[in-house]
């Protein structure tokens, strides 16, 4: 089979004219820039270079693409257009290039095949065909070719070109995000505490309605979720507050039966006691509570609320059963963290701070200057303040409403407690728990409470946007098809001329202008190597295919 620019010759080989038995030479004419091109498009790899630099130009305009819109909103294009569309536009282009360039490189590799020391299946020719149409036709050569040969890569690339858009469409994904809108979120604080009636008034010496309520809610909130019922403004359901601030209630418990003392006889125990406070006589099914300080630990507390001891035992004949707890609420300063999630709203308090000398009985004011740090974190005004009359009606009414007794009774008495809350302390599952409820939930109506000095706290309400996310994981595939596409072709251009190979691709021409047994005749037989020079050729030539008498179909020449 003759080469251009090669001096070789196979020992089976003929000379030129018996191998081309109907060659048309071509006219030698100057040529134009445009017959030039045309002649690069039909005897070079032109055409396969363009393919390929235009795969990579719509590869690199899709990751433009991806890296400007990568977690950016939605962008208002009409709606016709979105990313995915635009993306698959140029994953087309890609794809039918890079198939293009693959395509034409194994249809070239196919006389790389047959150039070789020994000769090949004329079947071949059909699997090579077929691998450059296609992905079956592929996986049909990988099976029958050894994986040293340079169409093993062309036939892979051509199997893999299944997955091109699969994997593309996956690259982006449209998940769901909170932003920041254009509304408010608020939430109440308090600067100021000063018992006020619904109208507004201030109270003298009595504690408003709303407070009165809030500590019954607090000791009955079984459910343990008094943190959750401050007052907030959320409109998007989603929103978030800075570090703030505000005047609030604490709670500190104590457990302290290990102070409890008994009186007993040879009949058995029938007294218990705390020294200074509430006692027991009998046991089971008994609640004392009074205004009582029994433990030192609690003494660097001035309560400023009330302090109290409870000694209570639940189990019938039962003289261990006994609990003492002294408690003490005391105003002070919380530093919140707050935030809402989904309308569910979550406080934490970061930071508390109280004034231990504060008394009611100072007869003025109580007023809490926090630290620095404190102030640092809020930003707002550094000096909270407790009306001293609201204060000393607070006081009052606490020392009241704590101080009492009751109990159950197996027999048909039944049971009689002095108040309601004192049945709720006794029923209580988690003593220090409720007193905490109970704080939190006067600390909720301190917070509520209109007052010149406090005001709402502004936070930023989020609403939810859908945005671009770019999985780059699996822009990995396409990018490794391209890549192995340019590695392919650059390979094939580099072996076919280091091995002397026209540059045929696959062009039918060339089978059947160089094949040895081929009955085409005509009058000029000189050798055309050239696509160009064959296609021009074979303009004036005319075939018919026929069946001859003896049932035999062949292509003969008019």
């Amino acid at each position: 089979m003759p080469t251009s620019g090669s001096s070789h010759v196979d020992g089976h080989a003929q000379d030129a004219d018996s191998q081309t038995p109907l060659l048309k030479k071509s006219l030698n004419k100057s040529a134009t820039v445009s017959k030039k091109v045309i002649l690069l498009f039909q005897n070079w790899w032109l055409w396969e270079i363009v393919s390929a630099i235009t795969a990579v130009l719509a590869i690199i305009v899709i990751i433009v693409i991806l890296v400007v819109f990568d977690q950016s909103s939605l962008p208002d294009w009409p709606s016709v257009f979105t990313i995915n569309s635009v993306i698959s536009f140029f994953a087309t282009i890609a794809k039918l290039s890079i198939t293009s360039a693959v395509g034409a490189s194994i249809s070239q590799s196919k006389w790389l095949w047959y150039r070789q020391d020994e000769p090949r299946p004329l079947k071949d020719l059909q699997l090579f065909d077929d691998a450059s149409r296609g992905p079956w036709g592929a996986v049909s050569l990988l099976m029958n070719i050894k994986a040293r040969h340079l169409t093993f890569v062309g036939s892979i690339i051509i199997a893999m070109m299944l997955l091109f858009d699969p994997f593309l469409q996956q690259v982006v994904v449209y998940p769901d995000r909170l932003v920041a809108s254009d509304k408010v979120a608020t939430i109440v604080r308090a600067q100021r505490y000063q018992a006020r009636s619904y109208e507004g008034l201030p109270l003298p010496s009595i504690v408003d309605i709303s407070m009165k309520a809030a500590i019954y809610s607090g000791v009955f909130d079984v459910d343990d979720r008094a943190d959750v019922k401050v007052d907030h403004h959320c409109s998007t359901g989603n929103c978030t507050w800075n570090s703030f601030s505000s005047l609030a209630i604490c709670s500190k418990c104590l457990n302290v039966t290990s102070s409890v003392e008994k009186r007993c006889n040879d009949s058995g125990c029938y007294e218990f006691f705390l020294p200074g406070g509430p006692s027991l006589l009998g046991f089971g099914g008994q609640i004392n509570s009074s205004v009582s300080q029994v433990s030192t630990d609690l003494d660097d507390i001035e309560a400023s609320v009330v302090r109290f001891s409870s000694l209570f035992s639940k189990r019938m004949n039962d003289s261990d059963d006994v609990q003492a707890w002294e408690c003490a609420l005391l105003y002070c300063v919380n530093t919140y963290f707050a935030s809402v999630t989904d309308g569910d709203i979550d406080q934490r308090i970061e930071k508390t701070w109280r004034n231990n000398s504060a008394s009611h009985s100072q007869g003025s004011d109580l007023i809490y200057n926090p630290p620095q740090s404190i102030i640092n974190i809020t930003g707002n005004a550094s000096t909270f303040k407790v009306a001293s009359v609201a204060a000393n009606a607070m006081n009052s009414f606490m020392s009241e409403t704590f101080t009492g007794s009751g109990g159950i009774n197996s027999s048909s008495s039944g049971s009689a407690f002095s108040s309601d809350i004192i049945h709720a302390l006794y029923n209580t599952r988690n003593y220090s728990k409720s007193i905490e409820n109970l704080a939190t939930s006067m600390t909720n109506n301190i917070r509520q409470q209109k007052d010149s000095d406090s005001s709402t706290f502004e936070g930023v309400a989020y609403k939810t946007e859908t945005y671009v996310h770019v999985r780059w994981a699996w822009f990995f595939y396409p990018a490794t098809v391209l890549a192995l596409s340019l590695l392919y072709l650059l390979g094939t251009i580099i072996e076919s001329r280091n091995r002397d190979i026209l540059i045929w691709k696959s062009s039918n021409l060339a089978l059947l202008l160089h094949g040895q047994d081929l009955e085409l005749s005509n009058s000029d037989r000189v050798p055309v190597n050239r696509l160009s020079e064959m296609n021009e050729m074979a303009k004036d030539i005319e075939i018919e295919l026929i069946q001859t008498s003896d049932g035999d179909w062949k292509l003969v020449q008019r």
